[in-house]
């Protein structure tokens, strides 16, 4: 096994690319497979915002996506997928129809509305310009793209909460790469799973110090709480060969990794969903446990990541 590297696009043939607003506190990222990918999907949170998720479907007749976008901007930044296809389409990519080729861009939101300007959302061009400047290179982790909005730990509302971000993670087993990347928006407190310490989350007006969000449950379990205001978006890439089913079970097991970190996660306020996708064609000499086993970490560091660097600038 070779040490974590640092990203997703360490998966050949993946680009990235943000594009956002930064004064109206969002933005969307956008994963384009050079080849497109097969796919697989996993929903956990009760409150998703998405679309093209029925074609992900092991029965469904399109076998392969060409993109994945993750936005910001709540069910309003869907729109920022129109861009995406126009992009793909101008390239000649996507799902021949004979007529034309029609680019499959599975898309999925995270809802930031209420951290800048509630009626300025991504739109058809934001997702052109985050596909243009989709590279090959790091992606960077942070506040940016999808994550430029997001935040942690709201159980006491928006005044108490802090940044949370976009980060990725990757590693090598034997000779196949896995990569994850993640937009982390959750209601819940992000945890470092080795120390169980409290890395970023919902914080006591008074001493700014961490309330401890399970800690403060336990004391008001039934008090009434923000709703769908939250999600955390994941995805999880491999260049093993895998079908539809084997991608969906990879997306999953990589689900733990937010068991790990995030506490509560999948919650009813929560649209909580993964991806797994798999874009090339190496002969998978590992069985899809492991794959999944390694997703589940790779994804929890990338949650880590993504908060702790956007809390550290």
């Amino acid at each position: 096994m070779t040490p974590l590297a640092d990203s997703i696009c360490d998966v050949p043939g993946i680009r990235v690319g943000h594009a956002q607003n930064d004064a109206a506190r969002t933005g969307c990222t956008v994963l384009i497979p050079e080849h497109g990918a097969v796919a697989g999907v996993d929903i956990r949170g009760s409150a998703p915002g998405t679309r093209e998720i029925e074609t992900l479907k092991p029965v469904r007749l399109v076998t392969r996506i060409n993109a994945l976008l993750f936005t910001g901007g709540s069910a309003f930044g869907l729109d920022a997928a129109g861009g995406v296809q126009q992009y793909l389409e101008e390239q000649g990519v996507g799902y021949d129809v004979g007529v034309t080729k029609v680019p499959i861009v599975p898309a999925a939101v995270i809802f930031d509305l209420n951290e800048g300007d509630a009626f300025t959302r991504p739109d058809k061009q934001m997702g052109y310009t985050a596909a243009v400047n989709a590279s090959l290179q790091f992606p960077g982790s942070g506040r940016l793209g999808a994550g430029t909005g997001a935040t942690v730990g709201k159980l006491l509302g928006p005044q108490c909460c802090q940044k949370g971000g976009i980060g990725t993670a990757s590693r090598k087993i034997e000779n196949i790469w896995i990569g994850a990347m993640a937009v982390v928006n959750a209601l819940g407190d992000v945890i470092d799973p080795e120390s169980n310490e409290i890395i970023a989350g919902a914080t006591n007006p008074d001493s700014n110090e961490f309330v401890d969000s399970m800690s403060f449950l336990a004391q008001l379990p039934k008090r009434s709480f923000p709703d769908s205001t939250n999600t955390t978006l994941a995805v999880v890439a491999t260049d093993a060969e895998l079908s539809k089913d084997d991608a969906t079970k990879l997306a999953q097991m990589a689900q733990d990794g937010l068991s790990r970190t995030i506490r509560p996660a999948h919650t009813p306020f929560d649209g909580d969903i993964v991806f797994g996708l798999s874009v090339g064609n190496k002969s998978n000499k590992l069985d899809t446990m492991v794959l999944g086993a390694f997703a589940a970490e790779l994804v929890a560091k990338a949650i880590l990541r993504a908060v702790r660097i956007a809390n550290s600038v």
